[in-house]
This record gives C-alpha cells, sequence and structure tokens, in this order.
C-alpha cells in the first residue's frame, strides 16, 4: 500500500493499539469492534477534513484494520472429526478483520473454537494493512470517485485506496505464498477482499449485507421470485415460523404487521436482485435471481461467499438428455462436467467437485416430502446423475456429433448454464453446495424450449420445486453446523476460520 506515498511527507495516524491477549471470545470481539470503530471514525473525520479544503497539503491520513492472531508451539491433538476452528501444525496465524459488527456471531464462533481447541489466548490489536477511505463509509455513504479534487491535491495524495494486490483470492485458491516471518492466513479471506464484496453485494443486488441469511437460493427464473414473495408474505402473517421480515431490492422491509411504513416505491431493479426472509441468528433464507450464464453464477457467488454461508443450492432448470426424463421431472446432481470456463484458473479442472452426502439427502427427503412420494414413485420423477454445465446458450445449433458424443461419454443426464458454476465455486469457498433442477425441455428429442412449449409445467411444476429447495434448506439448518461443514470441503491443511 505505501506504492502510493512518500516517507517524507507527514503522516497521520491514531495511536497505535497494540495486540493484547484475551481468553474470552465476547471480550476479543468486543476489543475488535472498537479499533474498527475508532479507526474508520478517524478517516472519516479526515476526510470531511478534506472537503473542506483544510487538510494541510502534503500530509496523508492512514488507519488500519484490526487483527486477530495466534500462536501455537505445539502440535495440537483436536478431534480429527473436526473440519474446521483449529490448526494443524505449530506457527503464528493472523486475519485482518472489517465490519465487526456484521459479523459478530461468526467472529465469536471462530474465536471460542480457537480457545476451545488450542487452549492459548488469542491476540487482539491493530495490524499494519491500511483500510482504504472508500471502505471506511457507512453503507448508505460512498466516495464518489477516486481522483476527486480538491485544488492542488487529490484523495491519493491523502489517503489509501483499495488495492489489487493485497484483494485477492490466494488464500482459498490455495496459492497463498508468504514471506519468511510472515504470519500464515488464520481465515479464508482478508480484510479489504471482504470488503470489496460486501460493496459488489450492495451494488449486485440493491440490498444491505446485513440482510443475507446463511441459508441460500440462487435462481434464473422469475417465477420462482414471485412464488418466494407471495410464500414469504403468507408466512410472515401466520406468525408461526420463527420468520420475522421479508426484506426485498431497495432495502424494503415487510414484517409480521405488514409492509412498513417507509415504504414508499421501487428503485430500479438490480443486475442480481436478492429476497430475504429473515429468522434470528441470521438462520433464515435468501434467494437471488441470478440471471443466465455461468459468468453471473461466478460473480454472485464470489461475493457472497464472504459472508460465510452454512449452505446454498441451485434451483433451476435443465435440458433434459435422456428419452425417459419427461417436462416436469427433477434431477439432482451428484456430479458436474464443467464446461463453463469461468473457474479455470481458479480450480483447474482436474479438481473433482464431490456430492456432499448431507446436502443430498436433504434434497431428497425434500422432493419426497413435498411431493408426497417414496420409494419407486419418488425415482420415477426425480433422477440422480451427472450435470453439464456449458457457457453457450446455443449450443444445440452446433455441429451435434461432438457435443452430443461427449455428452454421453460423461454419462450426463441434463445440461445447464450455472449448476456447476455454483457448485464448483461452493467448493472452492468452502460452502456446503447443492443442484436439484427441473427439465424445462429435451433437445435431443424434439422437445425445444419455445414460447408455449412449457407453459402447463411452469405453472404446475414450479411452486412446488421452490418448496423442495425451502424445506431442503430447513433440514440442512436443523443440521448441527460441524455435521454440515464436511470434511470434504477442507485440504489437509486449512485455516482454522470457517
Amino acid at each position: 500500500m505505501d506504492k502510493f506515498f512518500d516517507a517524507a511527507r507527514p503522516t497521520r495516524l491514531p495511536p497505535l493499539i497494540p495486540f493484547s491477549s484475551y481468553d474470552d471470545a465476547d471480550a476479543a470481539v468486543e476489543r475488535l469492534l472498537e479499533i474498527y470503530q475508532r479507526n474508520t471514525a478517524f478517516i472519516r473525520e479526515a476526510f470531511r477534513e478534506y472537503s473542506a479544503g483544510s487538510l494541510p497539503l502534503g500530509q496523508r491520513i492512514r488507519a488500519c484494520y484490526p487483527a486477530i492472531r495466534l500462536r501455537i508451539h505445539t502440535y495440537p491433538d483436536v478431534d480429527s472429526r473436526l473440519s474446521y476452528g483449529h490448526l494443524v501444525e505449530p506457527g503464528m496465524y493472523m486475519t485482518t478483520v472489517t465490519r465487526p459488527a456484521l459479523f459478530h456471531d461468526y467472529l465469536r464462533e471462530q474465536v471460542r473454537l480457537l480457545l476451545r481447541n488450542h487452549h492459548v489466548p488469542v491476540e487482539i490489536g491493530e495490524s499494519d494493512l491500511p483500510i482504504p477511505l472508500h471502505f471506511a463509509f457507512p453503507e448508505d455513504e460512498y466516495v464518489e470517485g477516486e481522483y476527486s479534487e480538491v485544488p492542488g491535491h487529490t484523495l491519493r495524495d491523502h489517503f489509501d485506496v483499495p488495492d489489487l494486490v493485497v484483494t485477492d483470492d490466494a488464500i482459498v485458491n490455495g496459492t497463498w505464498r508468504g514471506r519468511p516471518n510472515q504470519p500464515r492466513p488464520l481465515a479464508p479471506f482478508t480484510a479489504p477482499r471482504i470488503d470489496y464484496s460486501l460493496q459488489r453485494l450492495q451494488h449486485y443486488t440493491a440490498t444491505s449485507p446485513e440482510h443475507f441469511q446463511d441459508f441460500v437460493l440462487f435462481t434464473n427464473y422469475q417465477f420462482y421470485v414471485d412464488e418466494f414473495v407471495r410464500w414469504a408474505q403468507s408466512t410472515l402473517a401466520s406468525g408461526e415460523s420463527g420468520y420475522t421480515e421479508l426484506v426485498e431490492p431497495g432495502n424494503y422491509v415487510t414484517g409480521q404487521d405488514g409492509i412498513s411504513p417507509e415504504r414508499s416505491g421501487r428503485p430500479p431493479m438490480p443486475q442480481m436482485p436478492s429476497y430475504h426472509l429473515k429468522r434470528p441468528g441470521h438462520t433464515g433464507i435468501t434467494l437471488i435471481n441470478i440471471g443466465v450464464g455461468p459468468s453471473n453464477a461466478k460473480t454472485i457467488t464470489d461475493h457472497v461467499a464472504v459472508l460465510r454461508s452454512s449452505a446454498w443450492l441451485m434451483l433451476g432448470h435443465c435440458a433434459g438428455l435422456r428419452t425417459t426424463q419427461r417436462l416436469g421431472d427433477y434431477v439432482l446432481a451428484h456430479g458436474y462436467v464443467r464446461q463453463d470456463h469461468v473457474l479455470d484458473d481458479d480450480l483447474p479442472l482436474w479438481v473433482p467437485v464431490p456430492p456432499l452426502a448431507e446436502v443430498q439427502v436433504a434434497l431428497e427427503d425434500a422432493v419426497a416430502e413435498v411431493a408426497g412420494l417414496s420409494g419407486w414413485e419418488l425415482k420415477r420423477i426425480m433422477r440422480t446423475g451427472t450435470v453439464a454445465t456449458i457457457d453457450n446458450r446455443n449450443w444445440e445449433l452446433r455441429d451435434q456429433q461432438e457435443p452430443v458424443q461427449r455428452l454421453s461419454q460423461s454419462r450426463a443426464i441434463a445440461l445447464d448454464m450455472e449448476s456447476g458454476t455454483i457448485a464448483a465455486n461452493g467448493f472452492r469457498f468452502r460452502v456446503p453446495y447443492g443442484t436439484l433442477l427441473c427439465v424445462s425441455d429435451k433437445p435431443l428429442h424434439g422437445e425445444l424450449k419455445l414460447p408455449g412449449m412449457a407453459t402447463d409445467f411452469y405453472r404446475t411444476q414450479v411452486n412446488q420445486h421452490l418448496h423442495i429447495g425451502i424445506r431442503a434448506l430447513e433440514h440442512l439448518r436443523d443440521m448441527p453446523s460441524e455435521r454440515l461443514h464436511s470434511r470434504k470441503l477442507r485440504s489437509f491443511i486449512e485455516t482454522a476460520f470457517k
């Protein structure tokens, strides 16, 4: 970050807060809050001086992120069934922290596990990683542009600005290479990487990150959104479900007593609108309409991942590839042929994306429960198999010999444009994932997706499909976190934080 600053120029910093030891998780998180609030307020106050033209020419302003640090000196003897909450070998570990109020419960749980599993205190203090000016403001305040000018000097002359050098996915991609004597990562994302995604979530979904719930449904059809909103409003009105409110794009809130009085109109619809049926402890359900294609699927999961979701599921439509499938049948993906190309550099194609037993069982049980079927009758409408995900919506127009041969060799039973991407990013980010698709066309057998050909299907199946996804997430919510977050998602050298 210092590449923008001349060491000879004066720097104004708040008094350094040294690292102190804590053996209580609540006290540790409270200290993180204090450091973050003080340092962001320091930057905002200096920016007000800059805007008023009273900041001395040449003076730069800097305040840094708070951090959690842990030192262990022996190889720990921890329960081998645990997938997170512990470190595997001695060393110094550290992570920078942003928005500790938003991540309060998550941070408290991760620190509590470290204290329990390692029997040494954690250290809380101030890192040397600067907070960029643009990330120091609340969600409803923004700095417009990087080079907004006051006569004689610019933002970059006085403040740290976002820097891609320290904003990447090296930790989760397994490509992080530290310098000698540098602390090793304690968490999968650095503070600037999280701040970057929180800003993008607000932009793409038109809802505040604070409303996102831990259990996420992705879809690419407005039909599902409409039914979700209807069901959420009905569920809230009943007052019997534990859900407390529905938040729609623009942060418009519907509570158990109806629409909030401040709701006066809708903003322009964002690229990937999100809807949040909230429940205490973020245990509700978020639905995001991601639109069509693997690029959107990667974009939104890149950013939702920093919220450390408990699970996410893809509910979409697919092309059925077998003659025995009918329009409206379900496909439960247990493997993926990845031809989306958007993740090839981050997760090479030779990396398998395995099915997660806990998610598969939850989805199958939900289909049986909502459809009211079991045994052979259940198998008649749902098939488990490989889903091929591609990046060419009009693949049918190519010479059929090559794609059909590859689909046959892979044993694929369905084809879509998002599922493999969402599952691969779930694997990459250590977020439990699953896919349940609904057959909407059979292009290899003359049933193309054309206007009017699937009208009855849409009318009769969409509602059921959505409620299967909701019920599956409720099953997963009732599962202990340590069981849901399977060891399949973890490498042999991992960060301690989930």
